[in-house]
């Protein structure tokens, strides 16, 4: 496990209805999958009951978790509040790389 990289909680609570929220969904799904892509995400879903959702990422700082984030079309469009919580994993599955 790399010693510089923390891992980051970030759970999303909608504030507004599924309703309003749904017409983003493929530009948050296109924002997810460039995530994905550079390695940042690990992991994400939708919350049950359907209230938000929940990513595991990897990174550097929190700062550049919040920097990420801000390019979420669900954050431009004040959608969802954001709460990251960074954590550094003392133990982790083996099928994790980190």
């Amino acid at each position: 496990m790399n010693s510089e990289t923390n891992l980051f909680v970030i759970d999303l609570e909608y504030r507004v209805s599924i309703e309003v929220v749904e017409p983003h969904l493929d530009a948050h799904i296109a924002f997810l999958e460039h995530c994905y892509a550079t390695g940042v995400f690990l992991a994400s879903g939708r919350k049950v009951p359907r209230t938000g959702g929940v990513i595991l990422a990897r990174g550097q700082s929190k700062s550049e978790i919040e920097t990420l984030v801000a390019g979420d079309p669900f954050h431009q469009h004040e959608l969802a509040h954001y709460t990251i919580t960074e954590f550094v994993p003392s133990m982790t599955a083996p099928s994790l790389q980190l």
